[in-house]
């Protein structure tokens, strides 16, 4: 395998991780404002129990990705930081307003309701702002001028696939942290609250593969070369479907309690799903990152420098991991914490 699809590969792996936390993360912050004002369901209380220990977890790998991509590919910086200025630099902005009422949440205990408020904003705006930027790469919202690339801000405004992407970045992030929420509340020994989150996961489910379908047909012509490259790698996106029908069936069949759902079955199957379709989407975008001014040879560092740097990203893992294990057991698997 070359050096340069092994980097791509390494980075798209941060990517896939990145975007189920981040899916997790902002989708229960969204459901801890919706049912905040209820004192009377768990449905909140469960949203924010596990927002509080995760939000630092999310951003972890969201640092790994910007670090893995500006090492591996350096040539890239100047391109995409001239492209991408505007919805990411929004993105930070106001991820930098959510993590600081996350941290101050703890100590002034009165401005919790507009913490949920800010949390559950923030969640739909944030992934909004991030996924606007991927129909970009597929060509078509870029001129050169001088040979330096320009967004056409208007044109993307205005395209109907860049809210398609948004849509379906919005539905993603309800049906996947309503899916695991419900298996947190039923770990939690919550039964109402995760046939709550069942009703949500079994709504949103079928939504977001509709929308993602009708999202292929809303592409500029110029990504017609990455429809084609679609067609070559069908049988990721067939694996991700079967997947998708397993988890789904998984939240009709009865668990030992009695209840509908075998939440960790389902999770397992959509996490699975979403893993394969991301990575046959990032497979049909090669070999380009930007279509068609920037593609992963013309970005790549030198071979030496990938290697070494290859090698601090498996020593980093090596340390990382562990930590990740001790995080789950503490805070997702210890019923001394979900049951209190």
């Amino acid at each position: 395998m070359e050096a340069s699809i092994i980097a791509i590969t390494i980075l798209w792996s941060f990517l896939y991780i990145y975007s189920m936390l981040g899916s997790l993360d902002f989708g229960a912050g969204f459901w801890g404002m919706i049912y905040g004002k209820n004192n009377n369901t768990g449905a909140s209380l469960i949203a924010n129990r596990f927002l509080s220990p995760t939000w630092e977890v999310t951003n972890v790998f969201l640092v790994l990705f910007v670090v893995a991509l500006y090492s591996f590919f350096p040539f890239a910086a100047s391109m995409l930081g001239v492209l991408f200025l505007l919805p990411i630099g929004l993105g930070l902005v106001l991820l930098t307003i959510r993590t600081t009422f996350m941290v101050f949440s703890h100590s002034v205990k009165r401005f919790g309701r507009l913490l949920q408020v800010i949390s559950g904003i923030t969640g739909i705006l944030i992934p909004a702002l991030l996924v606007s930027i991927l129909p970009v790469t597929l060509g078509g919202f870029i001129t050169m001028e001088n040979g330096h690339p320009e967004l056409l801000y208007g044109k993307l405004l205005t395209s109907f696939t860049t809210y398609a992407h948004i849509l379906f970045g919005i539905c993603t992030q309800f049906f996947l942290s309503a899916l695991f929420l419900a298996d947190y509340a039923s770990v939690s020994k919550d039964p109402s609250t995760a046939q709550l989150y069942r009703k949500h996961a079994i709504i949103a489910g079928p939504v977001t593969i509709v929308v993602a379908v009708l999202t292929l047909f809303t592409l500029d012509p110029e990504a017609s070369w990455f429809l084609s490259n679609v067609e070559n790698h069908l049988y990721g996106f067939g694996m991700s479907l079967l997947l998708f029908l397993f988890g789904y069936a998984a939240l009709f069949l009865k668990n030992r309690d009695g209840q509908r759902g075998l939440f960790r079955y389902a999770v397992v199957f959509v996490v699975l799903q979403y893993g394969f379709a991301i990575y046959a989407y990032g497979s049909s975008h090669l070999p380009y990152m930007v279509y068609p001014h920037l593609t992963i040879e013309e970005a790549f560092t030198n071979p030496s420098m990938f290697y070494a740097l290859l090698i601090a990203t498996v020593i980093g893992m090596a340390i990382l991991v562990p930590a990740f294990y001790l995080f789950w057991k503490l805070f997702l698997k210890d019923r001394r914490y979900l049951e209190q």
